[in-house]
């Protein structure tokens, strides 16, 4: 969604067949909306998933079993976060 504090302002130029560009318009008229806020939101939802899915790793059983052991051990105390934490928020009253 854009909002009024962001404007866009780069240009992308798309070709279409005439089917494609039937098919955008009937979507477009569906969802409400013009082409140029269907096309940006469809295309940046479908780059997030793109990239999510770099950022998504698969283990073999092997490194998965240790993984999930070093997950598993408990946590160390670390003293000095431990008195960042107990400190009082700036942000509170």
């Amino acid at each position: 969604m854009e909002t009024a504090s962001r404007r866009r302002s780069r240009r992308l130029e798309l070709r279409t067949t005439p089917e494609e560009r039937e098919l955008l318009d009937r979507a477009v008229a569906e969802m409400g909306t013009d082409l140029t806020d269907f096309v940006v939101s469809q295309a940046t939802d479908a780059a997030r998933r793109v990239l999510a899915d770099r950022d998504h790793f698969v283990l073999d059983p092997k490194a998965a079993l240790a993984w999930e052991e070093i997950n598993s051990r408990p946590a160390r105390d670390l003293p000095g976060l431990r008195r960042l934490v107990e400190r009082p928020s700036p942000f509170s009253e």
